[in-house]
């Protein structure tokens, strides 16, 4: 396991984003068990439940991260909406709709269709996915060693054991 995420706990300021398919190609690497070194499997249980419990720590606070951020997002483009522009707001490149101000009642509508905030959403989705294949890695990875005893008794069976 490269050695650059071992760290990124403590660097929460720091984006850090572990690509969907590498956690795949990561898993089917590591979920692999070899049938004629059981014990070692079984051994390698803790190290592989702590890499990805790992993953899954820095993921689940980038994911926080991302939710904090919607919150901040969600806020601003309320008071943009009905207070108007500002200086800051006209140097990140919003404008309002055609008909100017939003009403209140017309802001869940602008605030759902809003393109920052879309974008933002998908990528607190992309974010969940990671955290929820990581959570079932790890779910995964706590039978393990269940499924090795299984395997094992299984050839104890079949040699008459």
């Amino acid at each position: 396991f490269p050695r650059k995420y071992s760290s990124i706990i403590w660097i929460i300021g720091v984006d850090y984003i572990m690509q969907l398919e590498t956690i795949y190609d990561e898993w089917k690497k590591d979920s692999e068990i070899d049938k004629t070194e059981l014990g070692d499997e079984s051994i390698a249980i803790p190290k592989l439940h702590h890499k990805y419990f790992q993953i899954f720590t820095a993921e689940r606070l980038q994911l926080r991260k991302l939710e904090a951020q919607m919150k901040t997002l969600k806020l601003q483009k309320y008071e943009f909406y009905t207070q108007g522009p500002s200086k800051e707001t006209q140097e990140k490149g919003w404008e309002l709709p055609g008909k100017g101000m939003i009403l209140k009642q017309e802001m869940p509508m602008y605030l759902e269709g809003d393109k920052d905030i879309i974008e933002l959403s998908l990528k607190i989705g992309y974010q969940q996915e990671k955290v929820e294949l990581l959570e079932s890695i790890i779910k995964s990875l706590t039978n393990r060693g269940f499924q090795i005893k299984a395997a094992i008794d299984f050839y104890k069976f079949t040699m008459g054991a």
